[in-house]
């Protein structure tokens, strides 16, 4: 049974789904009738854009330990996190799925992870995802 807080949430969810699609129609990357080329494509780019947003990420942590000029930069972290919301949306977008096929999908792994865990994660089994 669907709680407030599971709709409000899909709501969110749903919403962040229509604004990016809306923003990548306006920077010209239609989804719908994309080509199997143009689909592999764009995995690829968006895959690059998160790899340089976690690069943007770490350089706003204090991560050399040699270097003493380094501060953490919250607020930059906070932009480069949302930054990777865009293109983690994307992604999924271009490989068809909605805000509630991520919901469905995410809340199945959650539960093999714990399910993972509970038996001590002893041995790597490949198929306990396969339903997902």
């Amino acid at each position: 049974m669907e709680t407030i807080l599971d709709i409000e949430m899909m709501d969110k969810m749903d919403e962040i789904f229509n604004l990016q699609e809306q923003l990548n129609t306006r920077i010209g990357v239609t989804m719908k009738d994309m080509s199997d080329e143009d689909r592999t494509k764009w995995i690829l780019n968006y895959i690059r854009a998160m790899q340089q947003e976690l690069a943007e990420l770490t350089d706003s942590v204090p991560w050399k330990w040699w270097a003493k000029y380094q501060k953490f930069d919250k607020q930059n972290a906070k932009v480069e996190v949302v930054d990777l919301f865009h293109f983690l949306i994307s992604l999924a977008q271009v490989m068809g799925m909605s805000a509630n096929d991520v919901y469905e999908a995410y809340l199945k792994k959650n539960k093999v992870n714990h399910d993972r865990q509970d038996s001590g994660y002893s041995k790597k089994d490949k198929n306990d995802s396969r339903h997902i």
